[in-house]
């Protein structure tokens, strides 16, 4: 008699955990998966090339309604799981549908955050979160001219990029003076912002959002210093939080996100979570990296295979931020009692930087140039002594290697 899983949540790191599952034991399992938007599974990291016009939405589908039917899984799209009943282990969608579990992975994601200001609610105000947001993205800026984008990290920037291709005016909004400050210090976000500025895009830094106006529609931002602009269209990327809602009504123990053991199981024990939703010895994630990883580790142990553990370790960010690589690890600002090694060449918008303590490279932020990206961090990692090659460093791998050579 086969065990019933159920899948609340049809993204990423939840289908990752059902595809390492049907490899690892394909027969273990009869799979419900719900999900509340009405396509399959589809990569997510690649809205920005379908907004920027790169891809089409049927590229970035991971997992068509076919291949659900090949691999025998129940997939119920627009439905929205409102309550798990711990007790008689069952969920209950938005519409009554209801499911027997035997082994429940909830995959609810994250939520965007959204300025809870005046006018969030107007037409034309959304997130960058989801192919409706895009879908929305696309067919404004057919109609209307001015988008804000309120928010200078990764999203923000990739939303209003692909605003501007789309024909859009841009302005960026940020609360700060430093653009992406999760990967990048003051001067990478200068050069970038420069760039950027190039490009066409306008920056309204130290920019605080008091209030949207308009009617039914969205027509002018205010900020706190009284001033307004036009917008047409204002896009809010300002962070995402763990989609929790679901797991607290129902019982299930959370932090800031649900909280997991090593192997992915929640308090009750035949619940495990994985992906954006979760807190792993105090820590929420963004990345695909780790969520790939949380996959394989609770696939092991849903087989009854339970021989990984999670470890979350140090992560390196690699990314293509409109044209322009960057590659971050560590501690790559500098703390007290560290040494900075800097190599910049403004005019080819090149950065780099190597934040080293003892010998050992405690950080990496390298804009522009990022080949050596990979070799750093793996000198990072391994904790390697970089004494004997400290003078030359900055010149990459080739230049070291051929002079040892």
């Amino acid at each position: 008699m086969k065990q019933k899983l159920v899948l609340i949540g049809n993204g990423m790191a939840g289908m990752r955990t059902v595809d390492e599952l049907l490899k690892l034991s394909p027969d273990k399992f009869d799979i419900t998966v719900f999900g509340a938007e009405p396509h399959g599974n589809y990569n997510r990291i690649m809205l920005s090339p379908v907004l920027a016009g790169d891809k089409k939405l049927s590229e970035i589908i991971i997992n068509d309604l076919q291949w659900y039917q090949d691999n025998k899984i129940t997939l119920y799209t627009n439905k929205t799981v409102t309550k798990i009943d711990r007790v008689s282990q069952q969920v209950i969608a938005d519409d009554g549908t209801v499911a027997d579990y035997d082994r429940l992975i909830i995959a609810t994601g994250s939520v965007p955050v959204m300025l809870n200001i005046p006018g969030k609610d107007l037409e034309g105000v959304i997130s960058f979160r989801d192919i409706n947001d895009v879908n929305v993205m696309i067919e404004t800026a057919k109609t209307h001219k001015n988008a804000i984008v309120i928010g200078g990290g990764l999203l923000g920037l990739e939303a209003a990029n692909g605003l501007m291709i789309q024909g859009m005016n841009v302005s960026v909004v940020h609360r700060s003076n430093t653009l992406m400050s999760q990967q990048l210090d003051q001067q990478a976000a200068d050069l970038m912002r420069e760039e950027l500025e190039d490009k066409g895009m306008s920056f309204l830094m130290n920019h605080d959002t008091e209030a949207l106006l308009g009617d039914e529609r969205v027509e002018k931002i205010r900020f706190k210093d009284g001033s307004e602009m036009a917008a047409d269209l204002v896009v809010m990327a300002i962070g995402v939080r763990p989609n929790i809602a679901l797991a607290k009504a129902s019982g299930v123990q959370c932090d800031r996100g649900i909280l997991v053991d090593d192997t992915l199981q929640t308090f009750t024990p035949t619940i495990y979570a994985v992906g954006e939703c979760v807190q792993h010895r105090k820590k929420t994630f963004g990345l695909v990296a780790p969520l790939f990883e949380q996959a394989k580790v609770c696939a092991n142990h849903l087989v009854d295979m339970g021989i990984a553990s999670y470890v979350s370790t140090v992560t390196s960010t690699k990314l293509k931020v409109t044209g322009i690589n960057l590659f971050s690890a560590g501690d790559f600002i500098g703390e007290e009692g560290t040494e900075v090694m800097i190599f910049k060449d403004a005019a080819r918008h090149i950065y780099k930087k190597l934040v080293i303590k003892n010998n050992l490279i405690m950080g990496i932020l390298l804009y522009g140039e990022t080949t050596d990206g990979l070799w750093y961090f793996s000198l990072l990692t391994e904790g390697q002594n970089i004494a004997d090659m400290r003078d030359n460093i900055l010149f990459g791998q080739q230049h070291i290697e051929g002079e040892q050579g």
